[in-house]
């Protein structure tokens, strides 16, 4: 299975080479490459797709490099920005990236023998000619607007020389925003559902962290990582993840009912690249896992009660020097965390957060896996380590430093909080461009290091130059168990329940929207569409999945007891399960059902209704279920 001639297959075109000619003489050296497709990201974060023959690429190259192809507002999701009568959009190659082959492996060219393959071109999405939108647009112009900015600060606030390896901005030739993320997944056999207990218990056990892995799961991860090298991301490593339990071997002598959570690491990249990677490496885990008979899901939260998937997402800057030295600009010396440019990109993040999480967390699926006690970041902080010469390994905190001793180019922050599912492109633009007006306001106020720490320390009720005045953002501790939940609501302000409460940051924080406006990266109409976006996406997905899906769990919890069977305990817990049966999902002629005034919310636009009511509805359903399981559990 999936046993082709890799050698003989064209994995990737780099960005050095693509000149029409270079490109013409690849294509013909490889006819298993059988289509070209442009992929443009929208605001959603969905990319596109389509096939166009290879020989009308090869004749029409330098129109398509140019002018591209043209779809509709219908084929992606931009509203308020292309409406049904402003419809028009091109879909426009991006040379400056790499560009990967996709294969499809159930498709085997007859006269090559190798699979046929789709050439991949990242792309931009144009409307009207005019306006260049959508999520892989506003990546770019962050960047851009960050290196700029960055370099007039440097060349305005000499002093900060003083805590870096360089001497001035003149030393300078380039700025580079390192970027990486990792993908965290669970795989399961088709159709096999696993008892949560037992994945709640063997993750309790850390049974399948780290361990071993066997069967179809060992075969599909380790080809995924054979072929993931092939084009070229330096794969670190690929191993289980704590979720999961042990798979069983058939009668057929086949592995069945595998749950297993895993994980695959690779190298750093710049910011675009590294986004465009992730979105490769996706598509290639999944159709290497499912050629090997295997279910790949990237949700957050697949399953209530266990481990959840996330997708820590490193963010780094760096210069590289006019003499070939590479110095890493968050870096401080050997007696401090970080340099002034550090902790100004750390007090960024953690001042600007509620108007970057909508970017990070924008699906009711990731907002279940933000939860207290998995290594799930609910509160907006962060943990530098107990001393210079201990490098924090705090997995509770919003946003980490890693440092590695000795290796100061390793300096960077981890933010914790993302999942596979984030749109990976505005949660590094949001993030960067917050940064960059934390950093403006600590080489503005021309801090030391000492003095930033001590802001970054400062307890709740210190007034500081940037920092909120009733807000803490450091901890050492462990923040699930050495604090209540109203302790971190009080310290580091309380995290939003539900899509609508992240979303609406937007109308509450204006004054901190404006990081994002800045030379017009992210507009009002950006930002409105995008908001539009998600709030119809969780509106769409509470309406017409949730209600439906809690509907049929509470269907499933149905009396189990025979009546001349029982004992009185079984007969109270039986009334109290049929009680929230009622109570959730049945109307009467006098009062309406908790999933149908959610409904009604949902359809008369009462947003903020809506929102109360799922909060409600969530706690209804968890405690509907763990009240069924202790019923069943007494009975014979």
């Amino acid at each position: 299975m999936l046993d082709f001639e890799f050698d003989k297959m064209l994995f990737n075109i780099p960005e050095d080479a693509h000149e029409p000619d270079e490109i013409r003489a690849i294509l013909k050296e490889h006819p298993e490459v059988k289509f070209i497709s442009l992929v443009g990201v929208d605001i959603g974060g969905h990319d596109t797709d389509e096939k166009i023959p290879v020989e009308t690429f090869l004749r029409d190259m330098e129109k398509l490099l140019q002018h591209g192809v043209q779809t509709d507002g219908s084929s992606v999701v931009l509203p308020k920005i292309a409406d049904l009568n402003n419809a028009k959009v091109d879909i426009i190659p991006d040379i400056s990236v790499n560009w990967y082959v996709d294969y499809n492996y159930n498709h085997v060219d007859m006269k090559t023998g190798l699979p046929v393959g789709t050439l991949r071109l990242p792309s931009f999405l144009l409307h009207n000619d005019t306006a260049e939108v959508g999520s892989r647009v506003i990546l770019r112009d962050a960047v851009k607007n960050f290196k700029r900015d960055l370099y007039e600060i440097l060349k305005e606030n000499p002093q900060v020389f003083e805590y870096l390896q360089l001497d001035s901005a003149d030393e300078i030739e380039e700025l580079s925003l390192t970027c990486a993320t990792e993908l965290e997944f669970w795989v399961k056999t088709p159709d096999d559902e696993a008892d949560r207990e037992q994945l709640s218990t063997a993750q309790s056990l850390k049974e399948q962290y780290w361990k071993r892995t066997i069967g179809p799961v060992r075969t599909a991860l380790e080809k995924s990582i054979l072929i993931l090298q092939e084009y070229g991301f330096d794969i670190e490593m690929g191993h289980k993840e704590v979720g999961g339990i042990k798979a069983k071997m058939g009668h057929s002598g086949d592995y069945d009912h595998i749950m297993e959570q895993l994980e695959i690491d690779w190298k750093y990249a710049e910011a675009l690249q590294a986004a465009d990677n992730e979105n490769m490496v996706k598509y290639i885990v999944k159709d290497v896992f499912r050629a090997h008979g295997l279910d790949v899901t990237f949700m957050a939260k697949p399953m209530s009660g266990v481990a959840g998937s996330g997708e820590h997402t490193h963010l780094g800057v760096a210069a590289k020097l006019k003499d070939g030295r590479r110095v890493n600009l968050f870096s401080g010396r050997e007696h401090e965390f970080l340099s002034p440019i550090g902790f100004g990109a750390l007090f960024g993040i953690l001042k600007n957060y509620e108007v970057i999480n909508p970017f990070v967390s924008a699906s009711n699926d990731s907002l279940n896996r933000l939860k207290p006690g998995y290594e799930a970041p609910v509160c907006t902080v962060t943990s530098l380590g107990h001393s210079v010469e201990k490098p924090s390994r705090n997995r509770t905190v919003l946003i980490g430093l890693v440092r590695e001793l000795g290796n100061p180019l390793a300096t960077r922050f981890e933010l914790r909080a993302p999942n596979p599912k984030s749109n990976t492109y505005l949660v590094i633009a949001a993030s960067y461009l917050a940064m960059l007006d934390g950093i403006k306001a600590c080489l503005s106020a021309k801090k030391t290091p000492d003095e930033l720490l001590a802001s970054l320390s400062k307890k709740w009720g210190e007034p500081d130059f940037y920092l909120e005045k009733d807000r803490e953002y450091r901890s050492e501790r462990e923040v699930f168990e050495e604090f209540t939940e109203e302790e971190r609501n009080r310290l580091f302000g309380k995290a939003p329940a539900t899509v609508w409460e992240n979303i609406i940051a937007f109308d509450k924080y204006p004054e901190k929207l404006e990081v994002f406006k800045a030379d017009n990266v992210m507009n009002d109409i950006t930002l409105a569409s995008y908001k539009e976006a998600i709030v119809s996406q969780w509106a769409t997905e509470l309406h017409d999945r949730i209600i439906p899906n809690s509907m049929d769990m509470v269907r499933r919890c149905v009396k189990l007891h025979d009546d001349d069977d029982c004992t009185n305990l079984d007969i109270q817990r039986w009334l109290e399960i049929d009680l929230k049966r009622k109570t959730l999902a049945k109307d009467s002629l006098r009062e309406k059902c908790l999933l149908t005034n959610i409904k009604d919310a949902l359809d008369s636009g009462d947003y903020e209704k809506a929102s109360r009511l799922q909060i409600e509805m969530q706690r209804a359903v968890e405690e509907l279920a763990e009240l069924y399981v202790t019923y069943k559990k007494n009975l014979f």
